[in-house]
């Protein structure tokens, strides 16, 4: 988790909102891709952390399936997420702070407990979740005060 955050924590340096991901195999500890959101570099409304992990796992591992291998994300995944995360049949899901709002997993639709839903990650929640959480609380914090004070 701590290297999500640190990913979390380079996407807020670039203006975007911090998440950070990253794919593990927990079977070596091998870190094989980190991700932090990017959306607004890169003009693109998939490139949420977990995504941009998803991807670079599948391009280093030659294959879209990342069965048994961790996702580690600072924020609950949305339900775009969750679907990715699904498709790529990741085997387990770590997440730090819920996500009411956006959430897609313990929140929302509850992605995973479909029954169109055609894989199911085990999910663990809340691991680092204050920290995760002042992240993003001191970022929209700082953009509020930005705003106001040029408004």
């Amino acid at each position: 988790m701590r290297i999500a955050l640190q990913a979390a924590q380079d996407a807020a340096a670039r203006g975007e909102t911090p998440v950070g991901a990253c794919v593990v195999d927990p079977a070596t500890g091998e870190v094989i891709s980190i991700g932090a959101n990017g959306p607004i570099g890169a003009h693109d409304p998939t490139a949420h952390a977990e995504i941009v992990a998803l991807r670079e796992a599948a391009r280093k591992r030659g294959n879209y399936r990342l069965t048994g291998l961790t996702l580690v994300v600072t924020l609950e995944p949305c339900a775009m997420c969750a679907g990715a995360i699904s498709h790529a049949r990741i085997g387990r899901v770590v997440f730090g702070a819920e996500d009411a709002k956006g959430g897609a997993v313990v929140h929302g639709p509850r992605f995973f407990e479909q029954p169109t839903c055609h894989w199911r990650p085990q999910v663990t929640g809340g691991v680092l979740a204050e920290d995760s959480a002042d992240l993003l609380r001191g970022f929209f914090r700082a953009r509020r005060a930005k705003g106001s004070a040029s408004g």
